[in-house]
């Protein structure tokens, strides 16, 4: 199946053109323009830094809804004991750097360019980009980051240096999200991990439809703060 290559305009072909892997097109930029119609579409650059920008949607979609996080009893426990600190969009930098030092630490591998470092510190500053940010003592321990447009959460990467944390940002995100009535968090790609903390594979039809209707209510644009009765 062929792929589409993007040009200067900003326009995406039609999700249902996208090869089995949900490979949809090649090409583009990351401008803010072009990301932000990119997630109103349903789709997401996903590279290496050796690769021109690869635009996917795949199908089946990775989705969890709020209230179906799966919260260990043990990581219950590690929340209580108030052994780490949660904020909200404190240290976006730090934290997507985090994220893809920690890959290639780990070896695994990264897609968080120096390219999409940038671009996303720009959607960052636009109010569209959010992290969370897990502290221990002074030391930040784990986060995750992500975007959001309507009442739905665009995952795109979380990382830790100490166990529990990156789950405990996932928590302090799920519970921030809930008080704001958000539909669903999109963690795209299945992963054994995060289908073992409750999401699930829904199909992409399902996805769309569920993410134009979260789409209809407004942005919560901004710097984002964790209340009270919301810290893990």
């Amino acid at each position: 199946m062929p792929v589409y290559l993007l040009t200067d305009d900003l326009i995406f072909p039609p999700v249902h053109l996208a090869t089995p892997e949900g490979l949809l097109a090649i090409g583009g930029d990351l401008s803010p323009q072009r990301l932000l119609l990119a997630y109103q579409r349903g789709i997401f650059p996903w590279y290496s830094e050796d690769e021109p920008i690869l635009w996917w949607s795949p199908d089946p979609r990775l989705v969890l809804y709020p209230q179906e996080l799966k919260i260990s009893r043990s990581l219950r426990k590690t929340i209580r004991r108030g052994r780490f600190k949660a904020t909200m969009d404190t240290r976006f930098t730090q934290v997507i750097q985090a994220c893809g030092r920690t890959r290639l630490i780990n070896g695994q591998g990264t897609w968080i360019t120096p390219e999409m470092e940038k671009a996303y510190i720009h959607l960052h500053r636009l109010g569209y980009a959010h992290s969370v940010e897990i502290w221990h003592d002074e030391d930040l321990v784990g986060g995750l980051y992500g975007v959001s447009l309507g009442r739905c959460f665009f995952g795109e990467s979380m990382f830790s240096t100490m166990s529990d944390s990156s789950k405990v940002a996932l928590v302090a995100l799920r519970n921030h999200l809930q008080q704001n009535q958000f539909d669903f968090i999109d963690c795209q790609m299945p992963t054994d991990h995060l289908i073992r903390l409750g999401a699930r594979k829904v199909t992409r039809d399902d996805f769309l439809a569920e993410l134009r209707r979260s789409l209809l209510r407004p942005t919560l644009q901004g710097p984002w703060h964790l209340k009270p009765r919301c810290r893990a």
